[in-house]
């Protein structure tokens, strides 16, 4: 039975919208990593690892995963705190 994790990735610290945060991604987890001697890289043989799905909703990707036998775990998304300011706030104080 495989392990995977299922989250929404955050936004990239580049931009301020919230463009890629939309999708659920399911990212398998590596099997018995180990060290490259030569350059102390973690590498490993399982190539699924490599492999990481969209889903356009959480849904879709628990169907998926049931339909396979993969067992997840499941990272819900932290809600943002908006806070609503003023430009005149900046010469209140």
């Amino acid at each position: 039975m495989r392990k995977a994790i299922l989250y929404i990735p955050n936004k990239s610290p580049m931009q301020s919208g919230l463009g890629k945060t939309v999708k659920w991604l399911l990212q398998f987890e590596t099997k018995d990593p180990t060290t490259n001697p030569l350059m102390g890289w973690e590498s490993s043989n399982d190539t699924l690892s490599e492999l990481d799905l969209e889903f356009s909703s959480k849904e879709l990707a628990l169907e998926y995963a049931k339909k396979n036998k993969i067992e997840i775990e499941i990272i819900e998304p932290k809600k943002r705190k908006i806070v609503k300011k003023s430009y005149a706030d900046n010469f209140l104080k």
